[in-house]
């Protein structure tokens, strides 16, 4: 099987879809198909974090959102990040996963299932958080450090664990 690059990452803040105000880009940032990645006014994207946009899905970060550093968001079936979220380091957004019903062929070589995942508003989401396809974690949650996020948190709620659970609400 032949293997091709995806390319370097490497980008010009013109090249974004849409790229707001007072945006921070910090040193060695990678970008792929940033002409599918939308970045709010005051985005702060910190050093070495890895947004991997997708020619067929879009990666949109709301106003004030705060991302630390060595993250990793792949937005295949699409990521969208509300209004004044803060993202602690190395955080991993996955939108995509391979279907397990193929036992025909390798997992590698399985068709791929896209998902969106949706981060509301005011949240927080803990260093070293995985949020795995298809969901959305609601306005002003609190996520745990370390966490695997596996199904929808609602608004407002503090959740942690692997798989994370909802543990109380902050309301």
């Amino acid at each position: 099987m032949k293997r091709r690059s995806h390319g370097s990452g490497k980008f010009e803040p013109k090249d974004l879809l849409h790229c707001g105000e007072g945006v921070v880009i910090e040193d060695e940032v990678l970008i792929w198909h940033p002409e599918t990645v939308s970045l709010g006014e005051g985005v702060y994207i910190g050093h070495r974090t890895m947004l991997k946009g997708y020619y067929k899905g879009k990666m949109t970060i709301g106003r004030g959102t705060w991302i630390g550093q060595n993250c990793f968001f792949h937005s295949a079936g699409d990521i969208t990040i509300g209004e004044d979220v803060g993202i602690g380091p190395q955080v991993q957004i996955l939108t995509s996963t391979h279907r397990l019903d193929q036992v025909d062929k390798p997992l590698l070589h399985a068709e791929l299932i896209f998902k969106p995942v949706v981060i509301e508003k005011d949240s927080d989401i803990g260093m070293g958080t995985i949020i795995l396809p298809g969901v959305t974690i609601g306005q002003g949650a609190q996520i745990g450090a370390g966490s695997v996020i596996t199904e929808d948190v609602p608004p407002y709620a503090v959740s942690a664990g692997v798989p994370a659970k909802v543990l109380r609400s902050r309301k």
